[in-house]
């Protein structure tokens, strides 16, 4: 199974790049023993529109363009529902012991993710309770 994350915003170089550049090394290495294909991140420039409604529609088909069929799309929402660790990984093992080919993670920008874009998605959850660490022999602690 391939894993894409599509973001809202571009990730400037310094501390928070050189965190993200190990973490998808660690993706990297990890990844393949959970039988994952590898991580693709794509970084979508954010909208210049001045309203917010306009800024979240823009991103919305921004996103949308971007998501190939038959990809499960999980769309990060605060408005979304909130998982352990442990049920997103299930979740996740789940779809690629099924079969599924890609799963596609949407991050929005600052003001969220358009509805259209909440009504696409396969899953809607929040980020915030999900932190954890994965060591090298696949385990997950929180």
């Amino acid at each position: 199974m391939r894993l894409v994350v599509v973001a809202i915003g571009r990730l400037k170089q310094g501390p928070e790049r050189e965190l993200a550049d190990r973490y998808r090394e660690r993706f990297d290495d990890i990844g393949r023993k959970l039988g994952f294909r590898g991580l693709e991140i794509h970084e979508i420039p954010e909208s210049r529109a001045r309203d917010a409604a306009t800024r979240i529609a823009e991103e919305a088909a921004a996103i949308s363009a971007a998501i190939p069929e038959k990809y499960v799309l999980v769309s990060l929402d605060e408005r979304g529902k909130s998982f352990s660790p442990e049920d997103f990984a299930g979740r996740i093992g789940l779809l690629r012991d099924g079969g599924r080919k890609a799963l596609l993670i949407a991050i929005g920008g600052a003001d969220g993710h358009d509805q259209s874009l909440r009504d696409q998605a396969d899953l809607v959850m929040s980020f915030g309770a999900l932190t954890c660490t994965v060591d090298e022999d696949a385990r997950v602690f929180v």
